[in-house]
């Protein structure tokens, strides 16, 4: 049966909402370049704080980047983090935050009184994935949502979920996360897709153009949905570019239920 989800009372009284975004690749730009229209539509709304952004990644600017993300040669070399944040913070006046940095599982462990509302994961390794949900173990994690964001050749979905930590409790319609359902995506031992290409004209032979401003845009739309009316009757959904089609996630906990055992299965015959 189908459940409305309804936004935590306290994530929106008197403070910004806290977000960090992980990995500034092709859909990570697209994210946190997004992020500001929320930002001031979350004030025309009524929410004057808005929002309080940090973008974290370790990659420097190369010239392949110069073709699907946003990047110019002048950024070549450069933080790819820093390089955004400071265009985002000259243009609309904020005071976001680029951390040139890793992401590691223990990332959160001595800023604790410093833990986002909102992560958002534009990684494309399980390794990566794996960092991230192993973040929120800790006893005293208290991120309140986690929306992963991941694309192949043609494809891509995006999913929010609430992490079963101090913050989130245990009851049948905290929104599951995307290892939840999908545990392979966090499967280290399963392999890893093919490494970014070196060269312009392999990387577009890889990937679709817009694959990553179509889930950005559609994930943004569903965070407005969420801090516009506090509810939402969808937690994701799945694009396929050569189709057209997009496919919502339902928050269902009996199609949660379907999905996991439907994992299992997938997962048992491989081994056999």
């Amino acid at each position: 049966m189908r459940v409305e989800h309804t936004l935590p009372p306290d994530l929106l009284q008197n403070r910004a909402v806290q977000i960090l975004i992980i990995g500034a690749g092709g859909t990570g730009s697209a994210m946190v370049m997004g992020l500001p229209y929320l930002d001031q539509a979350m004030r025309v709304w009524g929410h004057r704080y808005g929002l309080a952004v940090a973008l974290m990644d370790a990659d420097i600017v190369s010239e392949t980047n110069c073709v699907r993300q946003p990047f110019s040669l002048s950024d070549i070399g450069q933080n790819k983090a820093t390089v955004l944040i400071n265009r985002i913070n000259l243009f609309w006046g904020t005071n976001w935050q680029a951390i040139p940095n890793q992401f590691h599982a223990r990332s959160f462990e001595r800023h604790y009184d410093r833990c986002p509302d909102l992560v958002i994961g534009c990684v494309d390794t399980r390794a990566a994935r794996r960092a991230i949900e192993g973040s929120f173990s800790h006893a005293l994690n208290r991120v309140c949502y986690w929306l992963d964001l991941g694309n192949s050749a043609a494809s891509g979905q995006y999913v929010l979920g609430q992490p079963l930590n101090a913050r989130n409790r245990r009851r049948a319609e905290r929104l599951r996360t995307v290892s939840e359902l999908y545990p392979e995506i966090v499967n280290e031992n399963a392999g890893e897709d093919a490494l970014p290409s070196c060269s312009a004209v392999e990387a577009l032979e890889r990937q679709e153009p817009f694959i990553n401003q179509t889930l950005a845009a559609s994930a943004l739309a569903m965070l407005a949905q969420l801090f516009r009316y506090g509810k939402l009757q969808h937690h994701g959904a799945f694009f396929n570019a050569r189709t057209g089609q997009m496919c919502a996630l339902p928050i269902d906990p009996a199609l949660w239920r379907k999905t996991r055992r439907r994992t299992k299965r997938s997962q048992s015959g491989k081994l056999t």
